[in-house]
């Protein structure tokens, strides 16, 4: 998709927030149709649904689809029903400690939990290889990555908490 949302009944500054959003969760390596389809929804008065946002964005059903999964996974965005409709209608998350927690819980942690096996793996490599200088500076290089890794998981969940409401 373009920088700019297909729909022109959006002004600036809506295209603007769009976009903002979208370097946002690329900062956290999360596809930019997530930060998109989530800006759309945060500027928009009212919930939208997905046939709605695929016309808004012009993005595909796919997009739309794997991106809705993923900001419900996150809690980012939640359905509303509407009277009278068949289709679910979504609307954002505007809470930033709520958004911020899910995000920690859902994106980071599981990346704080595959990194302590990598760490694992490093070091038995590392157990295996010859004694030297070099030897020698890499274990404690990764001695020191354990260290950072504890403090993160020790860290996260304070975070975690602290986002809560």
């Amino acid at each position: 998709m373009s920088t700019a949302p297909a729909d022109t009944s959006l002004g600036q500054t809506e295209r603007e927030i769009i976009a903002l959003m979208a370097g946002a969760v690329q900062m956290l390596d999360l596809p930019k149709s997530l930060g998109e389809i989530y800006g759309l929804l945060y500027v928009c008065e009212e919930p939208l649904c997905m046939d709605d946002i695929i016309k808004r964005l012009g993005i595909s059903l796919g997009t739309a689809s794997q991106g809705l999964k993923q900001l419900r996974a996150f809690r980012a965005v939640r359905t509303v029903e509407k009277p009278g409709r068949r289709c679910d209608y979504y609307e954002p998350e505007t809470e930033l400690r709520r958004l911020l927690g899910n995000i920690l819980r859902e994106q980071l942690q599981p990346r704080l939990d595959s990194g302590q096996e990598k760490l694992r793996q490093l070091k038995d490599r590392l157990r295996e290889e010859p004694d030297s200088a070099r030897q020698a500076h890499l274990r404690q290089r990764v001695d020191k990555l354990f260290r950072w890794h504890a403090n993160a998981s020790r860290l996260l969940p304070l975070l975690s908490t602290l986002m809560k409401t």
